[in-house]
């Protein structure tokens, strides 16, 4: 009998040993998968997501969202990619972006026409104004439908509706200003919370240290047309993406937008489940690093994980230090940020510059080109109107851009 006790105990220490084992390289396993670039990842188990397994279920989907930082490279870079891996799987598909509205529809047709060059593309949709960040980081997606053959659809409205519903409430918004867009469904709490979050950064004034943004906010009807405005552009792209599906014959619509329109299934995909479309599908990428950071159960369907690059800085461009809106005629300023130009200059919210060196402005984007043609240690004429008075100002840039 005592023959067998020592192979027993091997047994049971190698069983443990095979059990540590386990443990250990599961656990390095999900570090290297966060900290490598170029995996998918299912946030909720933090498994590796095989690309035989994944792509065939996505080109199932009914929707497919990708989210974006709007100012990252490797973001648009992945996007492509992904695009490519689904098109492959289900070529009848189209394409939706967040960067337009729907004005600027029959631009994006003769893009994918091939009647339109680059630049007379981007003229065509007013690409300064509608959007404004550096065209290089899209056009790949451009030329990637343009040379399949993939419907591009607008999936956004006019800033100015936008704005309408961040003054007055969706209620305010008479049914013929609304571009067609349907009620939204309401925000769920989560998303409410969320959004509170952001508002508050803006309105720190209005929330207590300690105190949850959420039930500071509850009561402000300021935040509740925030959380409206936020509804519009959702409920807009949602049903572009659903009516394209629609007028193009296509089972498959992959809409490029930012995260915020995405995380969680709260924004787009929350409306999209409101108009009868349950089967949705979003991916999100997230920079490679070795603790998981920012990995979070429920966020999307999977993650990708990119290089954590980061390209070099280069010197931040004139800031007059506003948030704008349009005016017709003219830029309102809805916001001046403290310690800036314009608060040195004595601008204040609620004013309407309607003339910048000399030029008239009939958009936000006529005074954006206006400031940053503006040259460190020179000043800048600005006609205001201020309440049904005229005002002369000059704001004075320092000799060099603050940082």
């Amino acid at each position: 009998m005592s023959s067998l006790h020592p192979p027993a105990r091997h047994g049971v220490l190698a069983t443990l040993l095979s059990v540590v084992l386990v443990t250990i390289a599961q656990a390095a396993t999900a570090d290297s998968l966060c900290q490598r670039p170029g995996r998918w990842i299912d946030p909720a188990s933090r498994d590796p997501i095989p690309v035989r397994d994944l792509y065939p279920e996505l080109a199932g989907q009914q929707v497919v969202l990708l989210g974006e930082r709007h100012d990252n490279a490797e973001h648009h870079r992945w996007q492509l990619h992904a695009l490519a891996g689904l098109h492959a799987h289900h070529p009848e598909l189209v394409l939706g972006f967040e960067m337009f509205p729907r004005s600027v529809q029959p631009a994006l047709d003769r893009w994918v026409a091939g009647e339109l060059s680059e630049a007379a593309f981007l003229a065509a949709v007013d690409w300064d104004n509608v959007w404004g960040f550096d065209p290089a980081l899209y056009l790949p997606l451009f030329h990637f439908a343009r040379i399949q053959q993939v419907p591009m659809v607008a999936l956004n409205v006019e800033r100015s509706l936008v704005s309408a519903v961040g003054r007055g409430g969706w209620a305010s918004v008479p049914v013929e200003d609304r571009e067609g867009v349907g009620d939204p469904a309401p925000a769920v709490e989560a998303y409410r919370r969320d959004l509170a979050a952001v508002y508050a950064m803006g309105h720190g004034g209005q929330v207590s240290e300690g105190e949850a943004p959420l039930d500071a906010l509850a009561d402000d009807p300021g935040f509740q047309r925030f959380v409206e405005a936020q509804l519009t552009w959702d409920r807009a792209m949602a049903e572009a993406l659903a009516g394209a599906r629609e007028r193009h014959g296509v089972d498959l619509a992959v809409g490029v937008m930012g995260q915020g329109h995405v995380l969680f299934g709260h924004g787009v995909p929350h409306q999209l489940r409101d108009l009868g479309l349950d089967a949705v599908a979003e991916l999100v990428p997230l920079t490679a690093r070795a603790d998981c950071e920012g990995l979070v159960a429920g966020m999307a369907r999977a993650v990708f994980t990119v290089p954590d690059y980061q390209p070099p800085r280069t010197p931040p461009g004139p800031r007059l230090g506003v948030m704008i809106e349009g005016a017709e005629p003219g830029v309102r300023i809805t916001r001046v940020l403290d310690d800036s130009i314009a608060a040195t200059t004595g601008l204040q919210a609620g004013d309407v510059i309607t003339e910048a060196a000399g030029e008239m402005l009939a958009e936000a984007g006529d005074l954006i080109r206006v400031v940053q043609r503006q040259a460190p240690g020179t000043w800048l004429p600005l006609r205001v109107d201020r309440d049904g008075e005229a005002l002369e100002l000059v704001a004075r840039f320092p000799p060099v851009a603050a940082p």
